[in-house]
């Protein structure tokens, strides 16, 4: 899915540029805003502003903000409304870091085994490497590799043979939770370096290799994270 463009308008509203269905459009354009904290955690989301910034009608935003919630990343409470989910607590980024370490690896290394160039040529398109800054907006860059992000370890997954781990994994939604800790360039410059060091290991079909690219992605991923609970 392309991501949305989004323009400003003299009085201040967005017009969103719909290459897609409105309903995607608009879904994107918030999810943007949810990645790069351009909404905060926490934060009210009132339906009425979305309609006035975007220019759209309540129907599409109502729909985006469902989806946002089956992901996890709004909450919505009864005869309050939308809220930004709240931002993943210390404990619970240590939990899923240690749940990745223990499950990714091993699953680098099955998928390394059974590669082909038709599974390598999914990984490739998924990993994000060869469209590294192509976006001139920061804050859709951030959102599009956050997606990105998900699909390439999802896939990796996949190719790894176990349905249950996957599923488990999927569940956790954790690429878009760990993704708004933090609005910074590292975050996706520096993964995309170790993106390729996966491919390349991938390619090269060796499981030992795999294994090793990603324990090193997950643990500097975390490195790069764990900043963000010292502003507490």
């Amino acid at each position: 899915m392309n991501s949305p463009r989004l323009s400003d308008a003299p009085d201040g509203t967005h017009h969103i540029h719909r290459a897609n269905s409105l309903s995607d459009d608009v879904y994107e354009a918030i999810f943007a805003q949810l990645m790069s904290l351009k909404i905060a955690p926490g934060e009210r989301i009132t339906v009425d502003t979305l309609v006035k910034q975007f220019n759209v009608s309540h129907t599409p935003i109502r729909e985006a903000l469902g989806r946002l919630e089956g992901e996890g990343l709004v909450v919505k409470t009864h005869l309050v409304g939308y809220r930004a989910a709240p931002q993943i607590t210390r404990r619970r980024f240590d939990e899923l870091y240690e749940l990745r370490l223990l499950l990714e690896p091993d699953g680098a290394a099955k998928a390394a085994a059974s590669m082909d160039e038709e599974k390598l040529k999914v990984l490739q398109d998924a990993a994000g490497v060869m469209a590294r800054r192509d976006d001139k907006d920061e804050r859709l860059h951030y959102s599009t590799f956050a997606r990105q992000d998900g699909v390439f370890h999802d896939k990796i997954m996949e190719f790894a043979g176990n349905q249950l781990i996957r599923q488990t994994l999927s569940f956790q939604h954790t690429h878009f939770h760990i993704f708004r800790l933090m609005f910074h360039w590292r975050v996706t410059e520096e993964a995309l370096d170790e993106h390729q060091a996966l491919l390349d290991a991938f390619a090269a079909r060796d499981p030992e290799a795999a294994a090793k690219a990603m324990r090193l992605h997950i643990e500097r991923s975390r490195d790069r994270l764990l900043p963000a609970f010292e502003r507490d």
